[in-house]
């Protein structure tokens, strides 16, 4: 099992691990929306881009581009793990929330996982 992120120790002094197979998917999904690409050494693709979004205008052309640039970024991490269903954006002063339906590839249950960051 991966290690949770962000990391921690859990109540037994051990590393923590997410506790299912949502959870897992969850902590990949965060990793990869919010994670520069060039902050990751030795993946300096990984990432999606979406920060440098936040303090667009927000329009129609913003959100298309950053509902984009989400689906492309977990295609191209995550695809082993889900297929992205659906993807939705918002932008609102410096709060970014980020919606995305998808099917687990193992089990093919479909679930929602919704992200917001402040920026």
């Amino acid at each position: 099992m991966p290690i949770s992120h962000p990391f921690r120790i859990d109540a037994t002094g051990r590393t923590a691990t997410p506790a299912d197979e949502r959870a897992l998917v969850r902590e990949l999904v965060e990793q990869v929306l919010f994670t520069r690409p060039g902050e990751r050494v030795m993946r300096p693709t990984f990432g999606s881009g979406v920060h440098q979004l936040v303090f667009a205008p927000a329009s129609d052309e913003v959100a298309a581009i950053a509902q984009h640039l989400v689906r492309a970024a977990l295609q191209q991490w995550l695809a082993t793990w889900i297929e992205v269903r659906d993807v939705q954006v918002e932008a609102a002063e410096s709060r970014l929330t980020i919606t995305v339906a998808y099917a687990s590839r193992r089990t093919g249950a479909g679930d929602v996982v919704t992200l917001a960051r402040e920026v």
